[in-house]
C-alpha cells in the first residue's frame, strides 16, 4: 500500500495529467471540426467551440472539461486526503488544463474545469458559481465578461457557503483572471466577441 508521503504526489501529479488532457481538439478531430486553436478566438474551450462547431460538440467539452477537475478531485476525496491536499489536486487539474503537457501548454480558460472541482469539493458553491456566471452571460451574452464576474465572485461565494475552501478557490478564482487578461483589455475597448 502506498504511504501518504508516496500517494500525494501521484495524486497530485495525476491530476494536472487530468486537466492537461484536451478535450477541445479531442472532440472536434472526431467530429470533423478544424482545430478551435487556429478558429474563432483560438481557445480550446467550450464557447469556442460552439463558436466554430456546433452544439453538440460544445457540450461534450463541457462536459468533458468539466470531468476531468471532478474526477481530480474526487480521487483525492475516495483516499482520505487532507483538505489541503485535495485543494492542491484541484488546483493542479486547474492549471493543468491552462498549461497542458497533452496539448503544447496551449491550453484553455480553465471555467468548466474550475466548476468540476467544485461539484465536488462543495455542490452548493459550484451551483451559486454557476448561477452566477449564467445570470452574467445571459444578461451580456459574453462568456468572458461571465467568467471573469463568476472568478471575481467566487472567494466571496466559498467564504460564505464552504470556507474550509476559501484559499483554493481564491488562488485559483486570480488565476483564471490572469488567464482572461486579454479578454479584460478587448472587455474595456468593447471589442470582446458575443455569442
Amino acid at each position: 500500500m502506498l504511504t501518504d508521503s508516496l500517494l500525494e504526489p501521484i495524486l497530485i501529479s495525476f491530476a494536472y495529467l487530468l486537466g492537461s488532457v484536451p478535450t477541445a481538439l479531442l472532440v472536434c478531430n472526431s467530429m470533423g471540426i478544424a482545430d478551435p486553436r487556429q478558429q474563432g478566438s483560438g481557445n480550446p474551450g467550450a464557447t469556442n467551440v460552439l463558436r466554430i462547431g456546433s452544439p453538440v460538440a460544445a457540450m461534450l467539452t463541457l462536459v468533458g472539461d468539466s470531468s476531468k477537475g471532478a474526477l481530480a478531485v474526487y480521487l483525492a476525496v475516495l483516499t482520505n486526503q487532507p483538505p489541503g491536499i485535495i485543494g492542491l489536486c484541484a488546483l493542479a487539474a486547474v492549471l493543468g488544463h491552462l498549461f497542458p503537457l497533452l496539448g503544447a501548454y496551449r491550453g484553455g480558460k480553465g471555467i468548466a474545469t474550475f466548476l468540476g472541482c467544485s461539484l465536488v469539493l462543495s455542490w452548493p458553491l459550484m451551483f451559486a458559481q454557476l448561477l452566477s456566471w449564467l445570470l452574467v452571460a445571459s444578461v451580456t451574452r459574453i462568456a468572458s465578461l461571465a467568467s471573469v464576474m463568476m472568478a471575481l465572485i467566487t472567494p466571496l461565494l466559498a467564504w460564505l457557503l464552504a470556507p474550509q475552501l476559501l484559499s483554493p478557490m481564491a488562488l485559483i478564482s486570480l488565476l483564471l483572471i490572469a488567464r482572461h487578461r486579454l479578454n479584460i483589455v478587448r472587455l474595456f475597448k468593447g471589442q470582446e466577441a458575443r455569442f
